[in-house]
């Protein structure tokens, strides 16, 4: 038993120094991890500097009051988004698509120059260009009857077809 009880201390003395390396390396992990999350999310030094100061200081507090604190979005994911919405604007800004021929167009074309597809018509009172679906000139406010859009791929096939 005087056995047992005098390697207490060294045992304790082991299971100490493992429990307190297991936690050093915890620490560590999560303030290598804050680092790099928050390098991820945020170009500023000085706040990525001190969350990961905070999760050193405080651990699990630390870690928590960062969650709370941490911008949503990586720089990856707003420069993703900024990307996205260049691209919606610049769809939104880009020229008329012929539907015969996919040819790209002015928005004053009433033809497409590569296939002869008729795109608007001129209204008949001021002559400016208006969409073939439209049953009032938005410029001069003329009323007029709407028509529909057909490719030429479509015209073309009944032609070839023939009178039945």
């Amino acid at each position: 038993m005087e056995d047992i009880l005098a390697k207490v201390p060294t045992i304790l003395t082991i299971l100490a120094t493992i429990c307190g390396g297991v936690s050093a390396a915890l620490i560590v992990g999560m303030a290598i991890w804050t680092f790099r999350d928050i390098r991820s999310r945020s170009r500023d030094i000085l706040a990525q500097i001190l969350a990961t100061i905070m999760v050193l200081v405080l651990p699990i507090i630390g870690l928590i009051v960062y969650f709370m604190l941490r911008p949503q979005e990586t720089l990856a994911e707003a420069y993703e988004r900024s990307l996205e919405q260049e691209a919606l604007l610049q769809a939104i800004e880009e020229p008329d698509i012929c539907p015969g021929c996919g040819q790209r167009g002015s928005s004053d074309y009433l033809y497409c120059p590569a296939c002869h597809t008729q795109l608007r018509r001129a209204c008949p009172s001021c002559r400016r260009p208006m969409h073939l679906r439209w049953s009032i000139c938005p410029y001069c406010g003329a009323s007029v009857t709407p028509q529909a859009l057909e490719p030429v791929q479509a015209a073309m096939s009944s032609e070839e077809q023939g009178p039945e």
